[in-house]
């Protein structure tokens, strides 16, 4: 999941990325992209 991240922030395509890695689907990349955006929540909540 983290290297799903990784790819995107340093600009492959979502395209690219289910290019080279076949067994991924549109869903799982949308699903590591809701996770990190709850992770951060929870952590801004934590923090605040």
């Amino acid at each position: 999941m983290y290297d799903v991240l990784d790819y995107l922030a340093s600009d492959m395509t979502e395209q690219e990325i289910l290019a080279d890695f076949p067994d991924l689907t549109h869903e799982d990349i949308r699903a590591c992209l809701a996770f990190a955006a709850d992770r951060e929540r929870k952590l801004f909540m934590a923090v605040a």
